[in-house]
Protein backbone atom coordinates (compact mmCIF):
# COMPACT_ATOMS: atom_id res chain seq x y z
CA UNK A 1 0.00 0.00 0.00
CA UNK A 2 1.27 3.49 -0.87
CA UNK A 3 2.20 5.54 2.23
CA UNK A 4 0.74 8.74 0.80
CA UNK A 5 -2.58 7.06 0.05
CA UNK A 6 -2.66 5.72 3.60
CA UNK A 7 -1.98 9.20 5.01
CA UNK A 8 -4.98 10.56 3.11
CA UNK A 9 -7.13 7.69 4.40
CA UNK A 10 -6.05 8.28 8.01
CA UNK A 11 -6.87 11.98 7.84
CA UNK A 12 -10.27 11.33 6.27
CA UNK A 13 -11.04 8.87 9.07
CA UNK A 14 -10.18 11.48 11.71
CA UNK A 15 -7.15 9.49 12.87
CA UNK A 16 -3.58 10.44 13.74
CA UNK A 17 -0.21 9.17 12.65
CA UNK A 18 3.41 10.15 12.14
CA UNK A 19 5.81 9.75 9.22
CA UNK A 20 9.51 9.09 9.78
CA UNK A 21 11.83 9.95 6.87
CA UNK A 22 15.58 9.42 6.57
CA UNK A 23 16.72 12.91 5.59
CA UNK A 24 20.52 12.60 5.81
CA UNK A 25 23.00 9.73 5.57
CA UNK A 26 26.73 9.58 6.25
CA UNK A 27 28.43 6.26 5.66
CA UNK A 28 26.73 2.88 5.30
CA UNK A 29 23.29 2.18 6.78
CA UNK A 30 20.77 -0.66 6.36
CA UNK A 31 18.41 1.52 4.32
CA UNK A 32 18.57 4.58 2.05
CA UNK A 33 17.98 8.32 2.12
CA UNK A 34 14.28 9.30 1.78
CA UNK A 35 13.12 5.89 3.11
CA UNK A 36 9.85 6.36 5.00
CA UNK A 37 7.86 4.64 7.71
CA UNK A 38 4.28 5.54 8.68
CA UNK A 39 3.23 4.85 12.25
CA UNK A 40 -0.56 4.84 12.76
CA UNK A 41 -2.34 5.82 15.98
CA UNK A 42 -3.01 2.14 16.75
CA UNK A 43 0.74 1.40 16.67
CA UNK A 44 0.75 -0.40 13.33
CA UNK A 45 3.32 0.59 10.72
CA UNK A 46 3.64 0.85 6.97
CA UNK A 47 7.05 0.95 5.30
CA UNK A 48 10.45 0.67 6.94
CA UNK A 49 13.58 2.68 7.67
CA UNK A 50 15.80 -0.33 8.13
CA UNK A 51 14.47 -2.29 11.08
CA UNK A 52 16.33 -3.12 14.26
CA UNK A 53 16.83 -0.90 17.30
CA UNK A 54 16.76 2.31 15.26
CA UNK A 55 13.30 1.54 13.95
CA UNK A 56 12.09 0.58 17.44
CA UNK A 57 13.26 3.92 18.87
CA UNK A 58 11.74 5.85 15.98
CA UNK A 59 8.45 4.00 16.48
CA UNK A 60 8.32 5.15 20.10
CA UNK A 61 9.26 8.70 19.14
CA UNK A 62 6.57 8.70 16.44
CA UNK A 63 3.94 7.84 19.06
CA UNK A 64 5.08 10.84 21.09
CA UNK A 65 5.12 13.12 18.04
CA UNK A 66 1.54 12.32 17.09
CA UNK A 67 0.43 13.16 20.63
CA UNK A 68 2.40 16.40 20.95
CA UNK A 69 1.71 17.32 17.30
CA UNK A 70 5.26 18.67 17.10
CA UNK A 71 7.90 17.34 14.65
CA UNK A 72 11.22 15.96 15.81
CA UNK A 73 14.63 15.12 14.32
CA UNK A 74 16.65 12.17 15.62
CA UNK A 75 20.29 11.31 14.90
CA UNK A 76 21.71 7.79 15.13
CA UNK A 77 25.45 7.02 15.06
CA UNK A 78 25.69 3.35 14.13
CA UNK A 79 29.49 3.40 14.46
CA UNK A 80 29.75 4.40 18.09
CA UNK A 81 26.73 2.98 19.88
CA UNK A 82 27.05 -0.80 20.41
CA UNK A 83 23.31 -1.28 20.83
CA UNK A 84 22.88 -0.66 17.09
CA UNK A 85 25.35 -3.42 16.19
CA UNK A 86 23.06 -6.04 14.69
CA UNK A 87 25.79 -7.45 12.39
CA UNK A 88 23.64 -6.22 9.52
CA UNK A 89 25.21 -2.77 9.22
CA UNK A 90 28.63 -1.53 8.21
CA UNK A 91 28.40 1.56 10.36
CA UNK A 92 27.24 5.06 9.57
CA UNK A 93 25.17 8.00 10.76
CA UNK A 94 21.65 8.93 9.79
CA UNK A 95 19.20 11.72 10.60
CA UNK A 96 15.50 10.92 10.74
CA UNK A 97 12.77 13.56 10.61
CA UNK A 98 9.45 12.61 12.22
CA UNK A 99 6.38 14.70 11.42
CA UNK A 100 2.85 14.35 12.74
CA UNK A 101 -0.07 13.43 10.50
CA UNK A 102 -3.12 15.20 11.86
CA UNK A 103 -6.77 14.57 11.03
CA UNK A 104 -8.78 17.08 9.08
CA UNK A 105 -10.15 19.76 11.43
CA UNK A 106 -13.91 19.33 11.02
CA UNK A 107 -16.13 22.12 12.33
CA UNK A 108 -19.83 21.40 12.81
CA UNK A 109 -21.50 24.81 12.81
CA UNK A 110 -25.05 24.72 14.20
CA UNK A 111 -26.98 27.79 13.10
CA UNK A 112 -26.78 29.74 9.86
CA UNK A 113 -27.35 33.31 11.00
CA UNK A 114 -25.15 36.40 10.68
CA UNK A 115 -22.42 35.28 13.10
CA UNK A 116 -22.27 31.80 11.57
CA UNK A 117 -22.01 33.31 8.11
CA UNK A 118 -18.82 35.10 9.12
CA UNK A 119 -17.44 32.22 11.21
CA UNK A 120 -17.77 29.89 8.24
CA UNK A 121 -15.78 32.23 6.02
CA UNK A 122 -13.04 32.83 8.58
CA UNK A 123 -12.74 29.22 9.77
CA UNK A 124 -12.61 27.87 6.21
CA UNK A 125 -9.76 30.22 5.38
CA UNK A 126 -7.66 28.93 8.28
CA UNK A 127 -8.10 25.27 7.38
CA UNK A 128 -11.33 24.00 8.95
CA UNK A 129 -13.74 21.85 6.96
CA UNK A 130 -17.07 23.45 7.83
CA UNK A 131 -20.44 21.70 7.94
CA UNK A 132 -23.35 24.10 8.41
CA UNK A 133 -26.55 22.81 10.04
CA UNK A 134 -29.80 24.77 10.30
CA UNK A 135 -33.49 23.92 10.12
CA UNK A 136 -34.20 26.78 7.69
CA UNK A 137 -33.49 26.12 4.02
CA UNK A 138 -33.50 29.86 3.31
CA UNK A 139 -30.51 30.25 5.65
CA UNK A 140 -28.65 26.96 5.20
CA UNK A 141 -27.98 27.29 1.50
CA UNK A 142 -25.03 27.02 -0.87
CA UNK A 143 -25.61 30.62 -1.93
CA UNK A 144 -24.98 31.85 1.62
CA UNK A 145 -22.19 29.38 2.44
CA UNK A 146 -20.25 28.72 -0.79
CA UNK A 147 -17.09 27.85 1.16
CA UNK A 148 -18.69 25.19 3.38
CA UNK A 149 -17.80 21.55 2.82
CA UNK A 150 -21.38 20.44 3.54
CA UNK A 151 -24.72 22.10 4.24
CA UNK A 152 -27.53 20.34 6.09
CA UNK A 153 -30.94 22.00 6.01
CA UNK A 154 -33.18 19.92 8.24
CA UNK A 155 -34.46 19.60 11.79
CA UNK A 156 -31.62 19.71 14.31
CA UNK A 157 -32.61 16.43 15.97
CA UNK A 158 -32.59 14.57 12.65
CA UNK A 159 -29.27 16.13 11.71
CA UNK A 160 -27.67 15.21 15.03
CA UNK A 161 -28.94 11.67 14.62
CA UNK A 162 -26.78 11.13 11.55
CA UNK A 163 -23.68 13.09 12.50
CA UNK A 164 -20.69 11.28 14.01
CA UNK A 165 -18.13 13.78 15.33
CA UNK A 166 -14.67 12.32 15.86
CA UNK A 167 -12.21 13.08 18.66
CA UNK A 168 -10.66 15.68 16.37
CA UNK A 169 -13.95 17.43 15.61
CA UNK A 170 -15.09 20.89 16.69
CA UNK A 171 -18.71 21.74 17.46
CA UNK A 172 -19.95 25.32 17.50
CA UNK A 173 -23.49 26.15 18.63
CA UNK A 174 -24.85 29.45 17.31
CA UNK A 175 -28.56 28.90 16.75
CA UNK A 176 -31.26 31.54 16.98
CA UNK A 177 -32.75 30.36 20.28
CA UNK A 178 -31.96 29.29 23.84
CA UNK A 179 -33.86 26.00 23.60
CA UNK A 180 -32.14 24.94 20.37
CA UNK A 181 -28.76 25.79 21.87
CA UNK A 182 -29.52 23.68 24.93
CA UNK A 183 -30.70 20.57 23.08
CA UNK A 184 -27.67 20.68 20.78
CA UNK A 185 -25.33 21.13 23.76
CA UNK A 186 -27.05 18.17 25.45
CA UNK A 187 -26.11 16.06 22.41
CA UNK A 188 -22.66 17.60 21.89
CA UNK A 189 -21.27 16.84 25.37
CA UNK A 190 -22.03 13.16 24.82
CA UNK A 191 -19.90 13.05 21.66
CA UNK A 192 -16.10 12.59 21.63
CA UNK A 193 -15.60 16.01 19.98
CA UNK A 194 -12.36 17.76 20.91
CA UNK A 195 -13.99 21.16 21.32
CA UNK A 196 -17.49 22.45 21.98
CA UNK A 197 -18.38 26.14 21.89
CA UNK A 198 -21.70 27.87 22.53
CA UNK A 199 -22.54 31.52 21.98
CA UNK A 200 -24.30 33.61 24.61
CA UNK A 201 -23.82 35.45 27.91
CA UNK A 202 -22.50 34.02 31.15
CA UNK A 203 -26.03 34.18 32.57
CA UNK A 204 -27.34 32.03 29.72
CA UNK A 205 -24.42 29.63 30.05
CA UNK A 206 -25.00 29.15 33.78
CA UNK A 207 -28.72 28.65 33.26
CA UNK A 208 -28.21 25.97 30.61
CA UNK A 209 -25.49 24.24 32.61
CA UNK A 210 -27.70 24.03 35.69
CA UNK A 211 -30.67 22.75 33.75
CA UNK A 212 -28.66 20.02 32.03
CA UNK A 213 -26.95 18.90 35.24
CA UNK A 214 -30.35 18.76 36.92
CA UNK A 215 -31.35 16.36 34.15
CA UNK A 216 -28.54 14.11 35.32
CA UNK A 217 -25.64 15.01 33.04
CA UNK A 218 -22.28 14.90 34.81
CA UNK A 219 -20.50 18.26 35.29
CA UNK A 220 -17.35 16.60 33.89
CA UNK A 221 -19.01 16.45 30.48
CA UNK A 222 -18.76 20.23 30.27
CA UNK A 223 -14.96 20.41 30.62
CA UNK A 224 -14.61 20.81 26.82
CA UNK A 225 -17.28 23.48 26.63
CA UNK A 226 -16.32 27.07 25.84
CA UNK A 227 -19.27 29.29 26.68
CA UNK A 228 -19.42 32.17 26.14
CA UNK A 229 -17.36 31.23 23.10
CA UNK A 230 -14.40 33.16 21.70
CA UNK A 231 -11.50 35.26 22.92
CA UNK A 232 -12.27 38.45 24.78
CA UNK A 233 -11.29 41.13 22.25
CA UNK A 234 -14.23 43.44 22.85
CA UNK A 235 -16.08 42.17 19.79
CA UNK A 236 -19.48 43.71 19.05
CA UNK A 237 -20.44 43.18 15.40
CA UNK A 238 -21.08 39.74 13.85
CA UNK A 239 -17.85 40.11 11.89
CA UNK A 240 -15.84 40.90 15.03
CA UNK A 241 -17.47 38.10 17.02
CA UNK A 242 -16.55 35.69 14.22
CA UNK A 243 -12.92 36.79 14.47
CA UNK A 244 -12.94 36.20 18.25
CA UNK A 245 -14.45 32.73 17.81
CA UNK A 246 -12.13 31.70 14.99
CA UNK A 247 -9.11 32.88 16.98
CA UNK A 248 -10.15 30.58 19.82
CA UNK A 249 -10.59 27.66 17.41
CA UNK A 250 -7.06 28.20 16.10
CA UNK A 251 -5.65 28.49 19.63
CA UNK A 252 -7.25 25.18 20.62
CA UNK A 253 -6.09 23.46 17.44
CA UNK A 254 -2.50 24.70 17.93
CA UNK A 255 -2.43 23.77 21.62
CA UNK A 256 -1.50 27.27 22.75
CA UNK A 257 -0.32 26.96 26.35
CA UNK A 258 0.11 30.59 27.37
CA UNK A 259 -2.83 32.29 29.12
CA UNK A 260 -5.41 33.70 26.71
CA UNK A 261 -8.35 36.04 27.41
CA UNK A 262 -11.09 33.44 27.07
CA UNK A 263 -14.61 34.66 27.71
CA UNK A 264 -15.72 31.15 28.66
CA UNK A 265 -17.14 30.77 32.13
CA UNK A 266 -16.05 27.14 31.98
CA UNK A 267 -12.42 28.18 31.51
CA UNK A 268 -12.46 30.30 34.66
CA UNK A 269 -14.70 28.29 36.97
CA UNK A 270 -15.17 24.74 38.09
CA UNK A 271 -18.48 23.93 36.39
CA UNK A 272 -19.56 21.97 39.44
CA UNK A 273 -19.48 25.12 41.54
CA UNK A 274 -21.54 28.27 41.36
CA UNK A 275 -19.89 31.44 40.06
CA UNK A 276 -19.22 34.23 42.48
CA UNK A 277 -21.30 36.68 40.48
CA UNK A 278 -24.32 35.59 38.50
CA UNK A 279 -25.41 39.11 37.69
CA UNK A 280 -23.13 39.41 34.68
CA UNK A 281 -24.61 41.74 32.09
CA UNK A 282 -25.66 40.34 28.75
CA UNK A 283 -22.82 40.45 26.24
CA UNK A 284 -22.73 41.28 22.55
CA UNK A 285 -23.08 37.55 21.92
CA UNK A 286 -26.66 37.72 23.16
CA UNK A 287 -27.72 40.01 20.38
CA UNK A 288 -29.97 38.40 17.74
CA UNK A 289 -27.88 35.97 15.71
CA UNK A 290 -30.14 35.44 12.74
Amino acid sequence: MDIYEEIVKLRQQGRRGAVATIVNVRGSIPSFKTAKMLVRDDGSILGTIGGGCVEAEVWQAAREVMESEKPRTMTFNLNQDPKYDTRLVCGGTLDIFIEPILPVAELYLFGAGHVSLNVSKAASRVGFDVTVIDDREAYASRERFPEAKEIIAEDFDRAMGRLNPAESSYILIITRGHRDDMRILRWAVETPAHYIGMIGSKRKTISIFRELTQEGLSPKLFERVHAPVGLDIGAVTPEEIAVAITAELVAIRRHVERPLPHMSWFQAKNPAGAPADESTAETAQDKPKS
